[in-house]
């Protein structure tokens, strides 16, 4: 439910792994296959030498160092830049605000109400049932609007279509009290926590 580019996660660790794979098959060839090994000491020897061309022919008038450093240092100044841009798009979405209206009563302003108040709402009153190991309410951005996702982590043998149906209830009233519709996805969890099945149910 957040904003989490998960396309563009998936391409990269797609990609990481192709050459990690790529990279472990060479390895047990040049241990285990001559010929293999013949051909990398002849072509590392041929890029080697094509390195030192290349450096010898773009250093500095009346110096020893290459200009190529300072590109390849830029390049990696740009590829940390570009690290650090896609960490910060991990987890975005979340929100602080479950509704924001304008009052148009006697004395005009808006009204603001944070996530906060549905997350400690809805976790006090999940937190009072027996049949739940746990409960985790988070408030999301989804399209410009507010949305809700419960998880929830049910003890062993309880049914989850009791769970969702009761939280839809808890739901339905906190609506009631905040005058709008949120979207809600209930979250059913998996895990040693609950040692359950997992369930997914939006609303």
């Amino acid at each position: 439910m957040n904003n989490t580019p998960r396309l563009l996660n998936r391409i990269l660790i797609g990609i990481l792994g192709l050459k990690l794979l790529a990279v472990g098959i060479l390895l047990m060839l040049l241990a285990t296959v001559p010929a293999v090994g013949s051909w990398w000491q002849s072509w590392s020897g041929d890029v080697w030498d094509g390195a030192n061309r290349l450096f010898d022919g773009t250093r500095f008038p009346g110096r020893q160092e290459s200009w190529v450093w300072i590109v390849l240092a830029l390049a990696l100044v740009l590829l940390i830049v570009l690290m650090v841009a896609w960490v910060a798009q991990q987890g975005k979405g979340r929100a602080d605000l479950l509704l924001a209206a304008e009052d148009p009563g006697s004395v005009p302003g808006d009204v603001r109400i944070g996530g906060g108040v549905a997350e400690q709402a809805l976790k006090n009153a999940l937190a009072e049932r027996p049949d739940l190991a746990g409960a985790t309410v988070t408030t999301y951005e989804v399209r410009g609007q507010p949305a809700l996702k419960i998880r929830l982590h049910p003890r062993p043998g309880v049914a989850p279509h009791t769970l969702t149906a009761d939280t839809s209830a808890l739901v339905a009233a906190l609506e009631a009290v905040v005058g709008q519709k949120t979207p809600v996805l209930v979250h059913v969890a998996a895990g040693a926590r609950s040692r359950f099945s997992r369930a997914e149910r939006v609303r």
